[in-house]
């Protein structure tokens, strides 16, 4: 599903991420460890083709992130540990905006809207102004705007940040179970050594 190989990426004369190769296959659940400024972020951003790479090459289900970006965006999502959404906007007209841009249909967003709504109790703010959400809240509805398409691969940036117990754990149930079903691969970069399947040795 996701292949890096031979990634590199160098800011003046630091390498952020040295030659780093891996490969998750799906249905597979991987957490990236490390101090900060180890390179998490900015591998987590190459794949996501938010931030351009020096060397290697990165692959979203076979497609070139760097040669079809929109490609592999559309197969994927990014939750950042910071979400930036548009204040302006009620939850629920953000919601349908996303679920626009990737052409899901009206009878699937709504299903998917309200299953994910209730699941993270937030079904009776989606009607309030982004504006007036806690940062909790704006990352529960960062959450159900990256499942809303089905991604098949969902890559996180310290997702946790900001939900409340409940919701993490939530969360945690929600991701194991699309990964265990065969409907979502996930790329952690916050993951605690018990929910970590590989360290990577070659972030530095």
């Amino acid at each position: 599903m996701l292949k890096i190989k031979n990634l590199t990426k160098v800011y003046g004369d630091k390498k952020a991420v040295d030659n780093l190769s891996l490969h998750i296959r799906p249905g597979e659940i991987y957490g990236f460890i490390g101090h900060n400024g180890a390179g998490k972020t900015t591998t987590i951003k190459s794949c996501c083709g938010i931030l351009q790479f020096d060397e290697g090459e990165i692959l979203i289900d076979g497609t070139s992130v760097k040669e079809q970006p929109l490609a592999c965006k559309a197969k994927l999502a990014y939750i950042p540990d910071n979400p930036d959404l548009y204040d302006f906007m009620t939850g629920i007209q953000f919601l349908n905006f996303v679920a626009d841009i990737f052409e899901v249909g009206a009878k699937e967003r709504q299903e998917c809207i309200r299953k994910y709504a209730d699941m993270f109790e937030l079904t009776e703010d989606l009607a309030q102004p982004i504006s007036a959400y806690s940062h909790g809240m704006k990352q529960k509805l960062a959450i159900i705007s990256a499942l809303v398409h089905e991604p098949k691969l969902i890559i996180m940036d310290e997702p946790f940040v900001g939900l409340d117990p409940k919701a993490s754990h939530l969360l945690k149930t929600t991701m194991r179970e699309l990964c265990e079903s065969g409907t979502m691969d996930e790329v952690r970069g916050d993951a605690s050594l018990e929910d970590v399947f590989l360290e990577l040795e070659h972030v530095q």
